[in-house]
């Protein structure tokens, strides 16, 4: 689709930017599982803070269970939704179980009585979700900061369109409402359930910062908490590896799906092998999705708008151009003005994106309306 809106040479672009931001999310996930297994082997494992891998432990770590799910991804869509079908129900329930086992150990230790709805309320106001300074280097998330990055944490997906690259398998429109159900379970229930983990061990240690979502599963649901973690980031990393392959298949269309994916699933791995791509998760994911953003605005208007407003859909292929500068110059423009917004202290990161998505509209339908000037100008041929 996008290809028909931008033409060959920007949709090469544009996927090589897509397929190396996806690597670096997938990176991250298998971090996440990898921090499991730095239990059941108690190998040392990295900081908040940390850049580089420290030890050797989590280096084969990282590349076993990266090789394993770069693997599953590269058998192809029916391997991914099997492995899917099977995981993501289960999860859910261990997420569940994380939030009750937190806080059923917030009452036992702080000898809190709940009757009501009020004691609840007040346990999680005055105990759990204190507020206070964010730790050193880091921002201060408000409700709003949550509420935003629960729906923009997969905005790349969503409104960037990436999930286009799975979707193109969905025959019904209402297998849409599989990734609603994922981000309420995956973007609210599990982050519940995880802060509630973290503000438990800050009120068991002050002094234990680490954020290792192997460490605080096992302290809740001990072997069942490890195996969910492991399956929760292998099942995210899964699909992006999946999407990470499609794109730089996109580039170079005869080389072999599998190899293309397999070697895209070994970088990612290499790349989950250095922390700070995990720990500084927030701040990639959101730049990331404000880079992919505008493209979804323009394959949004293309589709719904264009028409409409009386101009033609397509451009690039009606008048076989590979370079259609209308699209190109809408998404670089819409990421250099947030970019510059957010670095001048206007907007937060985390909410640039939203403004953006209505200003990348705007300057797709005005650059597109002066791309096709003299086009729409020309008189229709009598057939």
């Amino acid at each position: 689709q996008l290809e028909k809106i931008t033409g060959r040479h920007a949709v090469v672009v544009y996927n090589a930017v897509n397929g190396i931001a996806f690597c670096f999310l997938a990176g991250a996930m298998i971090t996440v599982s990898a921090t499991a297994l730095g239990v059941w082997f108690e190998f040392p494992m990295p900081g908040l803070n940390d850049t580089y891998p420290n030890s050797l432990g989590w280096v084969i770590a990282v590349l076993g269970v990266g090789s394993l799910i770069a693997y599953v991804a590269a058998a192809g869509y029916k391997a991914l939704s099997r492995f899917a079908n099977y995981a993501a129900p289960w999860m859910v329930i261990v997420f569940i179980a994380f939030g009750l086992v937190g806080l059923r150990d917030f009452i036992v230790e702080t000898n809190t009585a709940v009757n009501n709805l009020g004691d609840l309320w007040q346990l999680a106001e005055t105990v759990i979700w204190t507020g206070g300074e964010p730790l050193p280097g880091q921002v201060k998330f408000t409700v709003w900061h949550v509420l935003f990055f629960a729906w923009f944490a997969n905005m790349a997906m969503h409104i960037g369109m990436s999930d286009l690259s799975v979707f193109r398998f969905a025959r019904k429109t209402r297998y849409g409402l599989a990734t609603a159900a994922g981000m309420y379970l995956g973007h609210f229930l599990a982050w519940i359930a995880a802060s509630m983990l973290f503000a438990l061990q800050l009120h068991r240690d002050p002094s234990n910062t680490d954020v290792l979502p192997g460490p605080l599963a096992a302290s809740a649901c001990g072997t069942v908490g490890l195996l969910c973690v492991v399956i929760a980031g292998w099942t995210t990393a899964n699909p992006t590896i999946y999407r990470a392959g499609l794109a730089f298949q996109a580039i170079a269309p005869r080389a072999s799906r599998f190899r293309v994916t397999f070697a895209t699933g070994l970088t990612c791995a290499v790349a989950g092998m250095f922390p700070a791509i995990a720990m500084k998760l927030l701040g990639f994911v959101a730049l990331y999705g404000l880079i992919l953003m505008p493209m979804g605005a323009v394959i949004f208007c293309d589709f719904w708008l264009v028409k409409r407003v009386g101009m033609q859909p397509n451009f690039a292929e009606l008048t076989g151009r590979r370079v259609h500068w209308a699209p190109i110059l809408a998404w670089l423009l819409t990421i250099l003005i947030c970019l510059t917004a957010v670095e001048m202290g206007y907007l937060g990161i985390y909410f640039a994106s939203l403004p953006g998505w209505f200003l990348a509209t705007a300057l797709y339908l005005c650059f597109s309306k002066l791309s096709q000037r003299n086009f729409l100008l020309q008189p229709v041929k009598a057939k």
